[in-house]
């Protein structure tokens, strides 16, 4: 009953949503454009609804039409925008065409995703799949520097409720503190702990899953912890799905209280656990995080273990999986991380994945090109284009706007529209938060997402773009830990880790290779 109430209030305040943007729509805009971008955002879903139904029904799809670039689709909409732009020239002033361009992509990223979010949430709660047999699993833990973390993570594991067999394979990368002392205290008869020279986080995965030998395999992050019921509902998800390749758990952060932490979480809800819904529909999620996913042992053989390409090694491993036509879902299973606690680090951390997601896409990008990839080449590719492309040129524009109308004027009629799309972001992180079962006061920071976190994302990706030159070396940018920022290394620290890996007798060699981080 209680489930029932919350979505009964969910399909309300989707409702009020579409409510209230029709009524902004019609009240703010000519008529024309309002036609304008109804008109846009009817193509969107058309060519989105229709790529997911014709994608089981290939002898529909024309010969000819089967290898168009997935551009030709989107671009579509895009034409008309500035055929009939220019035809209707004359009442499209500089603030109403950002306006149009802004409601059209918020349209595309927002409108179409927060349904199908609730709709994700309705039927996996109808699903609750037990397994006869539970699976054996095997949990790996890559760990760089992570001391006064590891030890929680590999005890929250070791916690966990789990009732089929468990096993835990913890990485030390080369640690130059006390990370394999701490990991290997914590240890006990299910847990292994392995010390290896430096050779970045791909690598120590890699050699994790020598290690490994269950069907099913859960990576955690080291500075993470999982909650109890994690592994199970990760078991039920490979359950619930037959041809599933891997499981994307989900990411709360833990350290709230500050503005920093605090608009993190709300980007995980709003940005990434929606999106990440979503998708789940299709069976086409394109990150199963490194901070907890689960995956099948053949299928990770099958794409030949974890790459050293990008710095983004989930999100690399997720494509090359979907590309494979293996499905990818996302799980309620939660795993709680700690965030940047600081605009320094927040700045490191960002510009890291944003680097790695640039050099993904163009290392995958013949997905763009090849109707092969089904809902991968139709729909996710052209929402992670939107998100690093459109998007932040999309938001420099309106930024641009805003400080030219103070010296030109029309400030007014620009802060009725910022307004509007304020109300907009509202409305649509409060569906979020109640989707995720969230705090609601999250909800307050909707503005400065919009105006001012978001601006600063923007800035962190366009500052990215350099990690795309030819020969650029990859170069991991670490944020400091909250819990290590008041002890320093002593000097000889790699010697003393080295020798406490000595003391613990399960060190294993390894060549030092690049200078990545976990």
């Amino acid at each position: 009953m209680r489930l029932r109430g919350v979505i009964t209030w969910e399909v309300a305040a989707v409702l009020s949503l579409i409510a209230v943007a029709v009524l902004g729509l019609a009240l703010l805009l000519p008529r024309e454009l309002l036609t304008l971008v109804l008109a846009v955002g009817a193509m969107a879903v058309v060519y989105f609804s229709g790529a997911v139904y014709l994608l089981g029904r290939p002898a529909w799809i024309p010969a000819r039409f089967d290898r168009l670039p997935v551009a030709l689709g989107v671009g579509f909409p895009l034409v008309v925008v500035g055929v009939v732009g220019y035809y209707y020239r004359a009442l499209l002033t500089p603030v109403a065409v950002v306006f149009a361009l802004g409601l059209l992509f918020v349209f595309l990223y927002y409108w179409l995703v927060v349904p199908l979010a609730l709709f994700q949430k309705i039927r996996h709660a109808s699903e609750t799949p037990t397994p006869d047999e539970w699976p054996p699993l095997t949990v790996l833990v890559p760990a760089y520097n992570e001391q006064h973390y590891v030890g929680d993570c590999v005890r929250s594991v070791q916690e966990s409720d789990y009732p089929g067999a468990l096993s835990v394979v913890v990485v030390d990368d080369g640690s130059t503190d006390g990370t394999f002392a701490e990991a290997a205290s914590a240890a006990d008869d299910r847990t292994r702990v392995v010390h290896t020279g430096n050779g970045g986080k791909h690598a120590a995965l890699n050699l994790g899953l020598s290690y490994v030998e269950t069907e099913l395999v859960v990576s955690v992050d080291a500075d993470s912890t999982i909650h109890p019921e994690a592994l199970t509902e990760l078991a039920r998800d490979f359950e619930r799905h037959e041809a599933v390749g891997a499981i994307a758990g989900n990411v709360k952060v833990v350290n709230r209280g500050s503005l920093v932490t605090d608009l993190q979480a709300l980007e995980y809800v709003v940005g990434i656990n929606t999106f990440r819904r979503a998708f789940d529909l299709f069976g086409a999620v394109t990150v199963v995080p490194g901070s907890l996913g689960a995956f099948r042992r053949d299928v990770l053989e099958a794409v030949q273990g974890y790459s050293a390409d990008t710095v983004t090694e989930d999100f690399d491993l997720t494509i090359a999986i979907l590309k494979q036509g293996y499905a990818i879902h996302a799980s309620e299973a939660t795993v709680y991380t700690e965030a940047p606690d600081t605009w320094r680090d927040l700045y490191a951390q960002r510009r890291r994945w944003f680097q790695g997601n640039l050099q993904t896409v163009v290392k995958h990008r013949d997905v763009f090109a090849d109707s092969r990839y089904g809902l991968l080449h139709r729909v996710a590719f052209p929402y992670v284009f939107l998100s690093m492309s459109a998007l932040p040129l999309l938001g420099v524009l309106v930024l641009a706007l805003i400080v030219a109308s103070l010296f030109v004027g029309g400030t007014g009629v620009l802060l009725q529209l910022a307004g509007f799309f304020v109300l907009l972001q509202i409305l649509l992180s409060a569906l979020a938060v109640l989707i995720e079962g969230e705090d609601l006061r999250l909800v307050l920071l909707a503005p400065l997402s919009l105006f001012g976190y978001k601006q600063f994302q923007d800035a962190v990706l366009l500052r990215s773009l350099g990690a795309l030159r030819p020969g650029r070396q990859n170069e991991w940018l670490k944020p400091t830990r909250v819990k290590q920022r008041a002890t320093e290394g002593p000097a000889g620290a790699a010697e003393a880790a080295v020798s406490e890996a000595d003391k613990y007798g399960d060190e294993v060699t390894a060549d030092a290779g690049r200078e990545e981080r976990c």
